[in-house]
């Protein structure tokens, strides 16, 4: 298949995948997928696998647990009860049992400790290439000062340090969600870093101090300077894909060179507050 071809033939499947994201909570078939992509519905089912790698029906479990996860353990709010309908299952019965089968934990035993080695198994797709050209602007980031929870440890586990940065906010009303900014800072790329090395921040905007504090939260400081900044929508799984595309793409052509500071995520908006495929994620790379 040709490049033109290829380009053509992931577009629609980028098409199906936006779609399923979307229309979570609706019946999602077949034939409207098929739809969707320009297909036909007696060639799709084996279309979708042959590209995903995952048949379309498991893909859209995946999904809707995915959510399901998210849900238990950063709104503990909401019963389990409620999250089993909203993923689509007609009792916490099956809902329970399709979760055990797929993470070997209940929702329950994930919702108190969450094992998310096993889970990040069960998301790892064959990678998809992005054919679409990003659109990059060179902005004057101001020095901005952060709270910090330096996670030290396999990249899988963010989530748990996310849950501790979370409490941490809750506790001390220094960095608000609604009112303060929330940033990554990624010291090292997850796919070229021994997992016991890899180094990332879980950073809050302050405008004070933070004292010592049990959760470990730290002063820090990002500092102001020119950067390249892309917009990337959807899934921070596919972060990545922004990322290289400045490194890659863009950096070569553009004539730049990189400051001494690491690249850094600007977190939009994030989950559960929106759904998966709303959060909108500025990635930003410090120039000189």
């Amino acid at each position: 298949m040709n490049g033109t071809r290829a380009a053509a033939y992931a577009e629609r499947f980028d098409r199906v995948f936006d779609y399923i994201h979307k229309h979570l909570g609706e019946e999602l078939s077949v034939e409207r997928l098929s739809q969707v992509a320009k297909f036909s519905k007696f060639h799709f089912h084996r279309q979708f696998s042959q590209y995903a790698g995952i048949n379309v029906f498991r893909y859209i479990q995946l999904m809707r647990l995915k959510r399901a996860s998210y849900r238990l353990v950063f709104d503990e709010q909401t019963r389990i009860i409620e999250i089993a309908l909203e993923a689509g299952f007609e009792t916490p019965e099956s809902f329970s049992r399709a979760f055990k089968n797929t993470f070997g934990q209940t929702p329950s035993q994930f919702r108190r400790q969450p094992a998310w080695k096993p889970w990040n198994a069960q998301y790892q797709f064959p990678t998809r290439e992005r054919m679409r050209v990003m659109e990059v602007n060179i902005v004057d980031f101001a020095e901005t000062k952060v709270a910090a929870l330096e996670h030290r440890q396999a990249p899988e586990l963010v989530n748990d340090s996310a849950k501790i940065f979370i409490e941490w906010r809750k506790a001390s009303k220094l960095s608000p969600v609604a009112t303060s900014k929330t940033f990554g800072i990624a010291y090292d790329d997850p796919e070229t870093t021994e997992p016991a090395k890899f180094r990332f921040d879980i950073c809050g905007s302050v405008t004070s101090e933070v004292p010592a504090n049990p959760q470990g939260i730290v002063n820090k400081l990002i500092p102001g300077g020119r950067c390249a900044v892309v917009r990337h929508f959807g899934s921070h799984d596919r972060l990545g894909d922004s990322a290289y595309y400045l490194y890659r793409e863009w950096l070569p052509e553009s004539g730049e060179e990189l400051r001494d500071f690491p690249l850094f995520f600007h977190y939009l908006n994030l989950m559960p507050d929106a759904p998966e495929h709303e959060l909108v994620t500025d990635v930003y790379l410090p120039l000189k």
